[in-house]
């Protein structure tokens, strides 16, 4: 039987002992131990550790048997090795951190037929390969997986279709709900985290609250203890800060354009100089989808969706059928409303040629306003001179006036003419036209007359828009 050596930096790890394939031996040998360091190879008297499945910053995980059981029950050993150099507050902290992960395991994997069991965590010591010194280790025994997480899975079948996303999607998407009602945080979602079992079911592993120890230089060198998994954590997490499950969220986003995408270096996805992930003209996905994502992604934790049923609730909303479209560029969110409009042919009604057009913008409306009021009152003035009565004057110039909203009404004078009409008039009315009145008096009346206009304009705007709201 194969039992693998568990200390770190063990130059022959690999052990072979054929006594051990006899199981009446194997479940009444006392010890074994590694015949390169001498480390003891059965663990607590019980785990064989049978291969190594892989390593990361703070750990080591392997597979073992547990020959308590009467099946020799295949399960996972998780062995806690920090990295070096770590300061003694942070090796503490960071061995606090290893123990909460079995405390979560322990609290949610008996709750949840998704998160692996925690089935033992216990210390190790034994001698130091440095003579006289004793070593100690940390280890957590839990439910083994057998299957492939989502990392191989892409390498072995290339980029996933929208559909097949999507189902994965809505199954992690439940399981973060049910961890983040238990007030967890995972801090770690990416596809070497999500385990397939070989039924097909998804599993959410490494809960290593361990990755959050400390995000600050050690020893002045600058390197940093890797408390994340670059490219897939959000901002809030990379500076150190609170997380959140949006936090989470965002993970699982990152997750997904990976998948979709078949792009193993996620970050040449992100654009550094928009602070924007630059993904849709690498993919072809339906625009509900892609809205999503896009808000799962923000760098804003509180623009995100704040939980994961908010996520379940959008990808679930009725939708309009729509033909999947390759973005090429970060678009505004566009309704279905809105895309019906744009896809579908409009059918208007004929109009007679001559049908005015009645509806202007604000500024062509307060424009025409301003006309009217320069030039009601310079003709006024021009004719109070001419006529001398201010009744008779009152009547001609309320007429004139408005004939000249009329004309603008029915588009017969618009534009260039707005100015046109008043670099005529002004000149006529200052040198032929002002009576007693000064020059200044002529422009500061005409003035006055356009800024009251624009004011009333938009004081019946307002009202009429107010009306349409309430009736």
């Amino acid at each position: 039987m194969e039992v693998y050596c568990t200390r770190p930096h063990c130059p022959r790890p690999q052990n072979n002992f054929p006594d051990l394939d006899d199981h009446g031996t194997l479940r009444t040998v006392q010890q074994k131990y590694c015949t390169t360091c001498g480390m003891p190879l059965i663990l607590v008297g019980r785990y064989l550790p049978t291969r190594l499945l892989g390593r990361g910053g703070f750990g080591a995980a392997f597979l073992a048997r547990d020959r308590y059981t009467p099946g020799m029950r295949k399960c996972v050993v998780k062995q806690f090795q920090p990295a070096g150099n770590l300061s003694p507050t942070q090796l503490q902290l960071a061995q606090d951190l290893f123990e909460r992960e079995a405390v979560v395991l322990e609290d949610i994997g008996h709750l949840h037929e998704q998160i692996p069991d925690l089935f033992a965590y216990f210390p190790v010591i034994v001698p130091s390969l440095q003579p006289g010194q004793q070593d100690q280790f940390f280890y957590l025994v839990q439910e083994y997986i057998d299957g492939q997480d989502l990392e191989q899975e892409l390498a072995q079948k290339g980029k996933y279709s929208e559909q097949e996303v999507l189902e994965i999607l809505r199954e992690i998407l439940k399981l973060l709900k049910f961890v983040h009602e238990k007030g967890i945080i995972h801090r770690d979602i990416k596809p070497s985290n999500i385990m397939r079992h070989r039924n097909g079911k998804l599993y959410l592993l490494d809960f290593g609250a361990v990755k959050q120890v400390t995000n600050a230089p050690i020893g002045g060198s600058g390197a940093s203890t890797g408390i994340y998994s670059m490219g897939f954590a959000p901002p809030e997490q990379m500076s150190g800060g609170q997380v959140f499950p949006s936090t989470d969220l965002y993970a699982l986003a990152v997750t997904t354009l990976m998948l979709l995408t078949g792009e193993t270096q996620i970050t040449q996805l992100f654009d550094g100089y928009s602070n924007q992930w630059k993904w849709q003209s690498h993919v072809t996905v339906s625009t509900h989808l892609a809205d999503i994502l896009d808000k799962m992604l923000l760098s804003a934790a509180n623009l995100r969706y704040q939980s994961a049923q908010e996520v379940l609730v959008a990808l679930d909303a009725p939708q309009k059928p729509v033909p999947s479209t390759k973005i090429h560029s970060r678009q505004p969110a566009v309704t279905p409303q809105q895309q019906q409009i744009q896809t579908q042919p409009q059918v208007q009604k004929p109009s007679p040629p001559t049908a005015p057009a009645h509806h202007f913008s604000l500024i062509k409306v307060l424009t025409r306003a301003a006309f009217s009021g320069f030039e009601g009152a310079l003709i006024t003035i021009g004719l109070l001179t001419l006529l001398k009565s201010p009744i008779i004057t009152l009547a001609a110039s309320s007429v004139i006036l408005l004939g000249l909203i009329l004309a603008q009404w029915k588009q017969w004078i618009g534009g260039s003419d707005l100015f046109i009409f008043p670099a005529i008039t002004l000149p006529i009315v200052l040198l032929f036209l002002r009576g007693s009145l000064t020059i200044q008096e002529v422009v500061i009346l005409s003035i006055a007359a356009a800024l009251v206009a624009i004011a009333v304009t938009a004081l019946f705007r307002l009202i009429y828009k107010l009306l349409s709201l309430i009736l």
